[in-house]
């Protein structure tokens, strides 16, 4: 197993990305060999965007706002985090087959070919409810931004936040996923919290929570710059200042996956051991 990884340390980045688009390539194609199961598993995405614009519409026909925050700036929170969400299930969904994998002792077979695991991992399966999560999360985002009265001018701010929110999204849930070669099970428990945290905080604003729950969204698992603080940037509910955290907190995001992936892989000892 070292010998693999040391070759796999070795293989050139556009190799490794070469191997990447090849092999979600092929699981878009099969996917599009049942276009039965894709419209169901879009529609059943795009539904839950649909819910989450009713129940803000409803909400705002009683109350003028929610701690100082508008409608639409609450639709540009829940649609960023809407995109964040269908990309991961669109470019690392596999990532949540890890625990499975080790169970069964599949890394194995991945451990031998010469491209890094994470990356064949991630692209070995892909979640059909992405499309309709990105469209209506998309959607929800540009009608926010154009209620919100966000000029062309911060446009290369909102597109830095959507690539920035994807790579977050991606590399946390990769990265708790990846605890499953410790904490042995099918199931990835870590990201499953993280994304119910996500679902309980991240769509409002986070100065209604207590401070542990502000500090916990920045600091420990930074969800909260995968939607919040670059929305409170573009809306001015936070300085400026704020926006510089959004990069380096998906550098240091991409950097902690790696890691993580990488330490569970030294520690990974087949199945039945």
């Amino acid at each position: 197993m070292a010998e693999a990884f040391a070759l796999k340390r070795s293989v050139p980045v556009r190799h490794v990305f070469a191997i990447y688009w090849r092999s979600l390539a092929a699981q878009i194609r099969s996917v599009f060999e049942y276009p039965a199961d894709l419209w169901v598993m879009a529609s059943a995405g795009a539904t839950w965007n649909l819910l989450q614009f009713a129940f803000l519409a409803v909400l705002f026909a009683t109350v003028p706002d929610v701690a100082g925050w508008s409608f639409h700036e609450m639709l540009l929170l829940s649609g960023l985090l809407s995109v964040a969400g269908g990309a991961n299930a669109l470019f690392a969904d596999g990532v949540w087959s890890t625990g499975s994998y080790v169970v069964r002792g599949e890394i194995d077979y991945r451990i031998t070919r010469p491209a890094p695991v994470v990356v064949q991992v991630a692209s070995s399966h892909l979640g059909l409810q992405s499309f309709g999560e990105i469209l209506l999360g998309l959607a929800m985002f540009g009608y926010g931004w154009i209620g919100a009265g966000l000029g062309l001018a911060w446009l290369p701010v909102g597109a830095l936040a959507l690539v920035c929110a994807s790579v977050i999204q991606c590399a946390l849930v990769t990265a708790l996923c990846a605890v499953n070669f410790w904490v042995k099970g099918p199931m990835s428990i870590f990201a499953f919290l993280m994304i119910d945290l996500q679902g309980q905080s991240m769509r409002l604003p986070l100065g209604i929570f207590p401070a542990a729950v502000r500090i916990v969204t920045l600091f420990v698992v930074p969800v909260a710059f995968v939607n919040f603080v670059p929305v409170a940037v573009l809306t001015g509910h936070l300085s400026a200042w704020w926006l510089i955290g959004t990069p380096l907190t998906a550098a240091a995001s991409l950097a902690l996956a790696a890691g993580v992936y990488r330490l569970g892989l030294r520690s990974y000892d087949s199945s039945g051991h």
